[in-house]
């Protein structure tokens, strides 16, 4: 299984390389993904490739993706969890920030996070490969590089912002942002694969996104998460986390959600807003406390200040 992971994770990285940078890789398609967010043409052309290698080098395999849902052939025992291109506006942007990832887990109704035992991250211009087995650590990839840094002053991280509303994402992450960026560096790269390997190797101390904390904390911000995603919540689903979660625990990394609890006993096989999740990984248990800590300060700054848009009547 570990060697189909691999070979499929290479095999969408080559359909994608000679997409990267295309204006006309940009176009949108007829309809939206499993998790509301647009599908464009170049993310067919990968959903497309995942299908055929699969039907014919391992059609007792199932895969779960965004675009295509649960694809189980009768008898399937093992699940893929596929985002053919976590970061797909950098890949049509022609940046260096995109990712094939892959997680394997048994195919069971109910399977957790927990559940993953092989996790496949290859960045897509360069095809440098990071791959972990559950228990046995990374077994391919850059030397891991954990940051000792505890200082969020001086703090090199990243967070995202596709699909989510700036006023609300920045009242919460405001004073990290403040406090690191003069003697550190903060960074919106767009593939929360790509941010999570960052940690590994050693160049970015941290990733953190509150989303769906926000939402469960705050719920009157969801409507504003809705109108920014056109009506959908766009946060990090299983499928965008899965495969990067695993290779950070299995590097030494710190994973747990924005309230600092394990994503072990999250759902595995969903891509809503019910089965998205925050995130906050760090190179350190010091420096992991501190994030979690402000951001408990940042919810709480929204929960007082936070007045939902009122529509004047027409």
């Amino acid at each position: 299984m570990r060697d189909l992971v691999r070979e499929l994770a290479l095999a969408l990285r080559e359909c994608v390389v000679p997409l990267l940078g295309s204006h006309a890789a940009r176009a949108h398609g007829d309809e939206l993904g499993g998790g509301g967010d647009v599908t464009f043409a170049i993310d067919a052309e990968a959903e497309e490739l995942l299908g055929s290698f699969l039907r014919e080098r391992a059609p007792e395999v199932a895969y779960y993706s965004e675009d295509q849902g649960l694809v189980a052939p009768d008898g399937a025992s093992t699940v893929l969890i596929v985002d053919p291109i976590d970061g797909t506006r950098p890949a049509m942007a022609g940046l260096e920030s995109c990712c094939v990832s892959i997680a394997a887990a048994p195919l069971r109704d109910g399977v957790t996070m927990g559940e993953v035992e092989i996790g496949c991250v290859v960045e897509i211009p360069s095809g440098t490969v990071f791959l972990a087995e559950r228990g046995l650590g990374i077994v391919e990839g850059p030397q891991v590089r954990l940051s000792a840094n505890e200082r969020i002053d001086r703090m090199f991280w990243t967070y995202g912002f596709r699909g989510r509303p700036a006023r609300i994402a920045v009242e919460v992450i405001a004073d990290l942002v403040d406090a690191s960026s003069v003697g550190g560096g903060a960074f919106e790269l767009g593939s929360a694969a790509y941010d999570m390997t960052r940690v590994l190797t050693g160049q970015c101390d941290a990733y953190v996104e509150p989303g769906p904390r926000i939402i469960a904390d705050v719920p009157g911000t969801r409507a504003e998460f809705e109108r920014v995603g056109g009506g959908a919540v766009l946060n990090n689903s299983p499928y965008d986390l899965a495969a990067a979660a695993l290779l950070l625990e299995e590097g030494g990394a710190i994973v747990t959600d924005a309230y600092g609890e394990p994503l072990a006993d999250r759902e595995l096989l969903g891509s809503g807003a019910d089965f998205q999740m925050s995130i906050v990984c760090s190179a350190n248990r010091a420096l992991h406390d501190a994030i979690l800590e402000q951001l408990d300060i940042g919810i709480d700054r929204l929960r007082v200040g936070f007045r939902p848009e009122v529509s004047e009547p027409s």
